[in-house]
Parts: structure tokens; C-alpha cells; sequence
């Protein structure tokens, strides 16, 4: 996955964003170690700012992502309900597989989650949610 060009990008420790044309939020996740649950906070802080408090469409690109901690999965599994109505995950890594994988499996999310090698047919099963 690629951000376009004429695209606004915000910059994270861990990962790029940007809003599609459709309003879908993309992330790339960075080659970066494992971030700290008060790192992980302040990231979904900052996501929510940008979201301004609304559910979105998330397609993530989890290639690169390091592996996380139990903390950081407890976490995430609490605060992304409030945040995504579904979630396309993206990977071309057996690593990145493995670690989305492992998150969605230990607990069942209450959102549509689904997990691609093509950003094409992400993008086009999330759209179903927006």
C-alpha cells in the first residue's frame, strides 16, 4: 500500500494515515520496535482527535508491524470498538499475518474484521460499512 500523492499524511511513531477518497482511514505500519502501552495511548488520543470522536473504516497495512504484548492487545481489544465500525488488514509478511492474526483470534471483536493481500478488495469489502 502506497499513500497517494496529493493526500494529506499524519505521521505516528508507528504508522502513516491518511483518509481515502471514500473516507476509509489508511495506515502503513512502520518498521519500528514494539511501543509502550503510554506510547499506545497516545496514539489512540491523537487517532481520536482526528476522527473527531466519529467510527471509522479502517484498512491497515500490517506488514511491518512489530509484535505486541498482551497489555497493548488487552488495550487495543478495549478502545477499538469505540473507534472502527470494521477493519481490513493487509499483509504480505507471514510476521505481519501472524501478529493481526493472533490479536483478532485471542478475542472475538464486536466489528467486522477481515484480512487481505490486496489492497483492491480491502478497500471494496470495507465500503460495504461506511
Amino acid at each position: 500500500m502506497v499513500p497517494p500523492k496529493n493526500t494529506s499524511l499524519i505521521e505516528f511513531p508507528t504508522s502513516t494515515i491518511w483518509f481515502d477518497e471514500n473516507g476509509i482511514l489508511c495506515s502503513i505500519a512502520k518498521k519500528v520496535p514494539q511501543q509502550t502501552l503510554d506510547e499506545a495511548k497516545k496514539t489512540i488520543a491523537e487517532f481520536r482527535k482526528i476522527t473527531g470522536g466519529k467510527k471509522i473504516c479502517l484498512l491497515s497495512d500490517s506488514t511491518d508491524s512489530p509484535p505486541t504484548n498482551k497489555e497493548i492487545r488487552d488495550y487495543a481489544a478495549e478502545v477499538l470498538p469505540e473507534i472502527v465500525t470494521a477493519v481490513a488488514i493487509i499483509s504480505v509478511s507471514a510476521v505481519g499475518k501472524m501478529v493481526a492474526n493472533l490479536f483478532f483470534s485471542i478475542k472475538k471483536q464486536p466489528y467486522p474484521v477481515k484480512m487481505f493481500t490486496d489492497e483492491i478488495a480491502a478497500k471494496e469489502w470495507l465500503k460495504q460499512y461506511l
